[in-house]
Parts: C-alpha cells; sequence; structure tokens
C-alpha cells in the first residue's frame, strides 16, 4: 500500500483531478445510455406511422408470403395501409390479399410473383409498373434468405452463396431505387430494412449471410443520412431469433418473440434507437435490445469472444444436422 500511495502521490493533483473528471464522465455517458435503453424500449412509443401517409396511402412488403413479411403486411393493413405483396410464391400472396381483404373493408393490394434470386430486370420493371401512381408510405425490406444449415464458408455451394447475396443485398438496392424517389419527391416516407444479429455480431459458419446482414446495415445507415433532408427516414430493424421459417425455432419465449410480437414491437419502435451505436438502426423487442445494450457496452459486437460463441454455438448447430442426416440416411 505504501508503494501505491508514493506511487499517487507522485502524480500532480490537476492530472489525478482529471482522471477521476473523465472517470465520472465515462459513468454517467453509460448510467444515460442506458436511462435512454429503458425508457425507448418500455415507456416511450416510436414514430406515428401516419407521419408517412394518409389512410390510404400504400406500403410495400417484399417477402410478404410467410413469416416476419406476412405478419408485417397484415399488421400494416390493421392500421390502414394499402399493400404491394412481393414475393416468390404468388399463390400464397393471392391466398393473404384475399384474407385481409374480407378482413378490413375498403384495404386495396397488388400482388407480385417475384423470384428475387432470379435477379431478373422484367420482375423489376413489373414491380415499378405496379406501384406506378401509388403515395407508397412505407416500404418494408424484408426479403430474405439464410444457409440451409450452418456451414464452413469453404464448404458452402456456390449457388446457395450467390442467392444469399442476390436476394439479401440486389433485391433490396433494387427495390430502394424504384421506390424511394417517390417518397424524396413526396417529402415523407419510412423505408425499413430487416436486419440481424448475425449481421451485427460477425457469425461463423453462416459467414455469407452475416456478412450480406452487415453490408445492409451500413447501407441503410449510409442511405438514412442521405434522405434525412428530404424528411424520408430509413431505419436498419436489428432482431435476435424470432419464431419463424428461417430461424427453425417453433416456441417463443422471453428472448424468442413470436411474429406477431416483434413485427408489433417494430412497428411500434420506429426511430427509438438512440441509445445504439450505429445510427439509424434500432432493437425493437425489449429483450434483444437488452441483450445489444449490454454486449454494445462491455465487450463490443466486434470483439473475439462474441466471434466465438457465434462460432461453437453454429458449429453444435451443424454437429446436430449432421448427424440427424446420418439417422435418416441409415433408415433409407
Amino acid at each position: 500500500m505504501d508503494f501505491v500511495s508514493e506511487g499517487l502521490a507522485s502524480i500532480p493533483q490537476s492530472v489525478l483531478l482529471a482522471f477521476a473528471g473523465l472517470g465520472a464522465l465515462f459513468t454517467t455517458f453509460k448510467a444515460l445510455s442506458f436511462l435512454r435503453l429503458l425508457l425507448n424500449t418500455f415507456v416511450l412509443s416510436g414514430t406515428n406511422l401516419r407521419k408517412y401517409g394518409k389512410k390510404g396511402s400504400w406500403a410495400v412488403v417484399t417477402g410478404a408470403s410467410d413469416g416476419l413479411g406476412k405478419e408485417f403486411a397484415t399488421q400494416l393493413a390493421a392500421k390502414g395501409f394499402n399493400l404491394v405483396l412481393v414475393s416468390r410464391t404468388l399463390s400464397k400472396l393471392e391466398a393473404l390479399s384475399q384474407e385481409l381483404e374480407s378482413k378490413y373493408a375498403g384495404l386495396q393490394t397488388k400482388v407480385l410473383g417475384m423470384d428475387f434470386s432470379a435477379d431478373d430486370e422484367a420482375d423489376y420493371a413489373r414491380l415499378a409498373n405496379l406501384i406506378t401512381g401509388l403515395d407508397v408510405g412505407v416500404l418494408i425490406n424484408n426479403v430474405g434468405q439464410s444457409h440451409h444449415t450452418a456451414v464452413p464458408f469453404l464448404l458452402t455451394e456456390p449457388k446457395e452463396i450467390q442467392d444469399i447475396v442476390t436476394i439479401n443485398c440486389l433485391g433490396t438496392l433494387k427495390v430502394t431505387q424504384l421506390i424511394a424517389p417517390g417518397m424524396q419527391a413526396r417529402k415523407r416516407g419510412l423505408i425499413l430494412t430487416m436486419g440481424s444479429f448475425g449481421g451485427w455480431i460477425p457469425t461463423p459458419y453462416l459467414a455469407t449471410y452475416s456478412g450480406s446482414k452487415a453490408f445492409l446495415q451500413h447501407w441503410s445507415s449510409a442511405l438514412a443520412a442521405e434522405l434525412k433532408s428530404s424528411n424520408v427516414d430509413v431505419q436498419l430493424c436489428l432482431s435476435y431469433l424470432v419464431t419463424t421459417a428461417m430461424s427453425k425455432v417453433r416456441r417463443s419465449s422471453a428472448l424468442i418473440p413470436s411474429e406477431k410480437q416483434f413485427v408489433r414491437a417494430a412497428l411500434g419502435k420506429v426511430g427509438l434507437g438512440g441509445w445504439q451505436s450505429v445510427a439509424y438502426t434500432y432493437t425493437p423487442h425489449w429483450s434483444h435490445a437488452l441483450m445489444a445494450w449490454t454486449i454494445e457496452n462491455t465487450l463490443g459486437v466486434g470483439h473475439w469472444f462474441c466471434i466465438w460463441v457465434n462460432l461453437k454455438m453454429e458449429m453444435d448447430i451443424r454437429d446436430r444436422y449432421l448427424k440427424k442426416a446420418a439417422r435418416n440416411a441409415k433408415k433409407e
């Protein structure tokens, strides 16, 4: 203790006060960040969607035939938005269209069967024609594809790599380029793009998917800055696991919400991500938000330990997948 005391005594008082001030400032900043997290997550409501269009305005939802896309469409219809539904399986879109129009009087829907993996310019031309003259106030960039299972990058099938990048990245960019100019001209609109913890934290054995979602995060934040002066809000909606076909999780829990729970939060918390380290990003579900804040304010999303945890988790998933495949092969 004498050695420590002597060392401290040799440091000028002004330096000690400066370090104490920095420590107090850092602690205050973290406390305010946590308070903001709690307020945004449990108390405050996000931007009212009416900011982006009057009743009868349109919302475009990609990947609308199943999962989160279908739920986004359903909840936007309940809020009075007409719908343009875009996805690969036309029959599912038509069934959803009929269901929603019968449930909500006066609702209008348009559907477009479109395989984003084909990257067919004729499909984008059909979409452009479909939205001509429509007051599109909301775009939900939900279409996406992950790997069929956890797989090392060097063993990933070339077609799977191509499809993930084409659907997740090119598809989202091309749809946005079609719709955003109208929003910019009307000086209002919301472009909401689905992100993922898998892209937020580098995820081995899902490397291509992880990279595609990381790309969307940076693209979305850059686009947000470009369109802010036009009163168009661009938001990256960050999520951990949700009970969807893509996640292969069937039972909801506090950490893994149902599609309905997640979408309700996503539409209700738009713009409440000011505590996050990346601008124009928000994590709407309360348990996901608490996890994100903890990671951001302890290790950091790119820390080797976070990547190692993801690696071990995905290796375990792949091991169980291969064992199940081997058992099924023996039965045949």
